[in-house]
């Protein structure tokens, strides 16, 4: 499938600020048969943009204004072609890799808790099952409540209050994963979903890897296999390796911030 994505962030500040830096991880990933076929970013006022890749080997931007202005407005426009599965051919993980996405981060602790949850859906032997029967426990345990979380919440809050959105499912699945000894990754990017329209919000879902077979991408809050409706933006170890943008700037006013996002068949 084609797409076409629309990624607009306005920041807006109660006084004027005189300095803003930021980096961005909005360029669509070429990776697991997803191939990005044009990206332009604007910044408004403009900054000088440059990029590097991460250790993740997501594409990152970044540009510093030194402009005084009250609105920053960043916009991200991209077209894209998804594949019908995700795949990979990626057969080992390196070491590196093997401890990064087996190890607790902030949003997800091991807690006893978690690891509890995730204790009666193991199926030895079976790390593709285990990680199904996972996904599809996660899906149960929370019910998808808007605004009933926050960008700080972690997976073991999450399970406790049994709602949340997309980071936090997907966080409680990386959990219960890696508490089973399958190493498991953050995956941010889109979803393109007719029935609502084209405008659309950012989603994320998990990359589990089956020794063998590979990342396996799985997505709990629709219970879903990853099909040519998603769109790939970053990975990392949770949502602090992958948010669209994070930045400071220098001034004394209140930042806000809004985003618009719009996914459409090309």
């Amino acid at each position: 499938m084609r797409l076409r994505i629309s990624h607009t962030t306005t920041f807006k500040y109660d006084a004027p600020v005189s300095e803003a830096f930021m980096e961005m991880r909005l360029t669509p990933l070429n990776a697991g048969g997803q191939r990005c076929e044009s990206f332009r970013l604007t910044i408004d006022p403009h900054g000088e943009v440059r990029g590097y890749s991460d250790r993740f080997g997501n594409r990152v931007r970044h540009f510093d204004t030194l402009a005084p202005h009250e609105t920053l407005v960043v916009s991200a426009r991209s077209e894209v072609t998804t594949p019908q599965g995700f795949s990979d051919p990626e057969r080992e993980l390196s070491m590196l890799d093997a401890y990064d996405y087996l190890q607790p981060t902030a949003y997800v602790p091991l807690s006893d808790a978690v690891r509890d949850f995730a204790r009666p859906f193991a199926v030895a032997g079976e790390p593709h099952a285990t990680s199904t029967a996972l996904m599809g426990a996660v899906h149960r345990a929370l019910s998808y409540v808007p605004g009933s979380t926050n960008v700080k919440t972690t997976a073991e809050e999450a399970l406790a209050e049994a709602r949340g959105v997309c980071q936090d499912f997907t966080h409680l699945m990386i959990g219960a994963c890696r508490s089973l000894g399958l190493p498991a990754r953050y995956v941010s990017g889109y979803v393109f979903a007719p029935r609502r329209g084209d405008a659309a919000a950012s989603h994320a879902w998990v990359d589990v890897f089956v020794a063998g077979r590979g990342w396996v991408s799985l997505d709990p809050t629709h219970d879903s296999l990853q099909n040519d409706h998603y769109v790939r933006l970053a990975m990392g170890r949770d949502y602090a390796d992958v948010p669209p943008t994070r930045g400071v700037y220098k001034g004394a006013g209140k930042e806000t911030m809004t985003v618009d996002v719009r996914v459409e068949a090309v």
